[in-house]
């Protein structure tokens, strides 16, 4: 069952008053939702019905992990992360990542590490077609 979402008010301001905050200068978001194009289309213009739902799974220690490793990249002062679980329909998140960075190049390649290295290696989607 689909856990409920965060508030990205909340999680910015808690974020502002955390022990890091004033290194940082910059945060940025990434929110992945459920599509309704199938990974196969958008990525190697394959033909499949659209999708319906994604059963979707993680690995918590990994991702712990993971937060714990993206804590000691070069400027980075704050993460958080949040997976959501179960059947998931298209229009519905699948995760939040949160970075806070020192510049703005730190963070941009710092979310695009983490969300990278989630996706990839501690996730389980599996779509459900139409």
């Amino acid at each position: 069952m689909p856990k409920p979402e965060p508030s990205m008010d909340e999680w910015l301001k808690e974020a502002k008053a955390s022990e890091n905050a004033d290194k940082c200068g910059m945060f940025l978001v990434h929110n992945g939702i459920v599509r309704s194009t199938a990974k196969a289309q958008v990525r190697k213009g394959e033909e499949k019905p659209p999708v319906e739902q994604v059963e979707f799974s993680y690995d918590a220690e990994g991702v712990e992990k993971a937060i714990a490793e993206a804590l000691t990249w070069d400027g980075v002062y704050y993460v958080k992360v949040w997976l959501n679980e179960g059947a998931l329909n298209v229009g519905e998140s699948i995760m939040y990542v949160m970075i806070g960075a020192d510049i703005r190049p730190r963070c941009i390649d710092a979310l695009q590490n983490l969300v990278g290295k989630i996706k990839n290696d501690l996730v389980i989607e599996r779509e459900i077609y139409a």
